[in-house]
């Protein structure tokens, strides 16, 4: 809920109108009207004067607005989880790790993308494995390069759809229909 709405909200539960919570605050009728309507953001100060004549405490305004900023912070966590996805570019481990370790407090479901670099990465070592075998018994070097190929591009792939807020490319890990939503 805005702070606007929750402010609303506060002064119809006090039965108080517009005009009447304008002549408590020192404020006047169009500003309370403009910070309901969410047309304008009031100051720390203006909160507090309104908490006040609502008889509430102000943090409960400094809440909301911490709230907000929390909503702010979800729409970067896709780029975040892209950027773990992209790192499986190269089947280098450390780099998502030490990613992986820095936001996982702040990103939601980044342990999820993590895992999911990671078993990509291990796929790919597997796969660079089996053609450098190949490669030392016969010569042929097009399972090793189809492989890093394959693993870049299922990299690049999975980054895109995370971005997109799709469901990225893994069959190593069982996601339910609600988590791929």
């Amino acid at each position: 809920m805005k702070t606007g709405l929750l402010i609303k909200e506060l002064r119809i539960k006090k039965g108080l109108t517009q005009e009447e919570l304008a002549n408590l605050t020192e404020l006047s009728a169009r500003t309370i009207q403009r910070i309901e309507n969410g047309e304008v953001d009031p100051r720390a100060y203006t909160l507090q004067m309104i908490a006040k004549a609502l008889e509430v405490d102000f943090s409960l305004f400094v809440e909301e607005e911490i709230g907000a900023d929390k909503e702010l912070q979800k729409i970067g966590n896709g780029s975040w989880s892209a950027l773990i996805h992209l790192t499986g570019f190269l089947p280098l481990i450390f780099p998502t790790l030490i990613l992986w370790r820095s936001r996982k407090d702040k990103t939601k479901d980044l342990l999820t993308h993590f895992h999911a670099a990671v078993t990509l990465q291990l796929c790919i070592w597997v796969i660079c494995l089996i053609g450098l075998w190949i490669y030392w018994r016969i010569g042929q070097p097009i399972p090793l390069i189809g492989g890093l190929l394959v693993g870049g591009l299922v990299s690049l792939i999975n980054a895109g759809l995370v971005m997109m807020d799709k469901p990225f490319i893994n069959p190593f890990i069982k996601r339910d229909a609600a988590a791929q939503k």
